[in-house]
């Protein structure tokens, strides 16, 4: 009778000393720790195919896969070899699985997704989207398969966005990501749209308008932002004050270009490209719009330009200063002014 082998304790695995050729040390079962010259070792396992031919497994290097894990994995291909599979053949294919989902992460999709898009949105808008993502999705989700992301998992980061006050941004970043969901469906790297089971779960805005402060509660408003004005950044500080100033969208403040601002002549001008109204069928005559600001504006712009004039936009990203900035700095004075929930950077409007 042949001999069989006698298993491996965990002090053999550990003290086995390279040679000047390879060498296994049996385990049993087919399974053996193979000593490399360069002192590393690999678990292996010897099997017949149903073909009759030998062929073998490879575990992975000790002590990164210990001999109890080892052991593990030997039961499990001896279970698959015993159902009539191939253990060899279903590694590959766990294989190419798992390099299917890694190159399916939620931001490769939601990346393809907004190049497909692009030509159907304004350039602001196409950045608007893509920055808050990077903000607030990304982080969170971006490396994870996008087929393996449940709602739990969307609820928590769409709740991040709750926690700072910003429901209405919460609200459209779950329409944003349904809309990704729902790509990824049709591309055939994802079966299910959690988004719509978040349903009920989040904070409810008020319908048809942005929060906003009414013109009694201004006064108060004020006060307490000039609590606070001489801990902002200074660029935050002119947005926020512009804001107030004016009449335009916060998107469009945050995208301007100093381009488009005339300081000596004391001219305005967002070409019609950037304007909400800006689709042709909205805005046939392609009329540019011009900002009107009181003198106090123009101060606000000629002290922003020490400061930012050497960039292309008024208000540079401070991760990427050739992009532009986001509101977040508004909401976030918002919440330390204790207004959140009660005022919107779309609210100045």
């Amino acid at each position: 009778m042949p001999k069989l082998a006698t298993p491996l304790t965990d002090i053999q695995v550990k003290s086995a000393k390279p040679r000047d050729k390879p060498y296994t040390l049996a385990d049993g079962g087919g399974m053996y720790l193979e000593v490399m010259p360069t002192g590393s070792k690999i678990w292996r396992m010897s099997y017949r195919q149903a073909n009759g031919k030998n062929t073998r497994l490879t575990f992975g290097a000790y002590p990164e896969v210990s001999l109890l894990d080892a052991r593990n994995k030997r039961m499990d291909a001896k279970k698959l070899k015993a159902a009539g599979n191939d253990p060899a053949q279903a590694k590959r294919i766990e294989k190419q699985n798992k390099a299917t989902a890694n190159a399916n992460t939620f931001e490769a999709v939601a990346r393809e997704w907004h190049t497909n898009k692009l030509d159907t949105w304004q350039p602001g808008t196409a950045r608007n989207i893509l920055l808050r993502l990077e903000k607030d999705v990304f982080p969170l989700i971006g490396k994870q398969p996008i087929a393996d992301i449940r709602a739990p998992v969307m609820l928590d980061v769409l709740r991040q966005i709750e926690k700072r006050g910003a429901l209405e941004m919460a609200k459209r970043q779950g329409q944003v990501c349904g809309q990704i969901f729902r790509y990824a469906i049709a591309a055939g790297k994802a079966e299910i749209d959690p988004v719509p089971s978040l349903r009920g779960a989040l904070k409810q805005t008020s319908k048809g308008h942005h929060a906003a402060i009414t013109p009694d509660e201004l006064p108060d408003f004020l006060r307490a932002f000039e609590k606070i004005e001489g801990r902002m950044y200074t660029p935050t500080r002119i947005m926020f004050r512009l804001m107030m100033l004016t009449f335009v969208r916060t998107s469009e403040l945050t995208t301007t270009e100093w381009s488009e601002i005339d300081i000596e002549n004391e001219d305005w001008v967002i070409p019609w490209q950037r304007m909400k109204m800006g689709k042709k069928k909205l805005n046939p005559r392609k009329v540019d719009h011009h900002v009107f600001l009181p003198s106090q504006g123009w101060e606000l712009l000629r002290e922003l330009k020490e400061h930012t004039g050497n960039s292309k936009h008024l208000f540079p990203n401070l991760r990427n200063p050739s992009e532009p900035a986001t509101n977040y700095g508004i909401l976030a004075a918002v919440k330390r002014m204790g207004y959140s929930g009660k005022m919107t950077g779309h609210g100045f409007r």
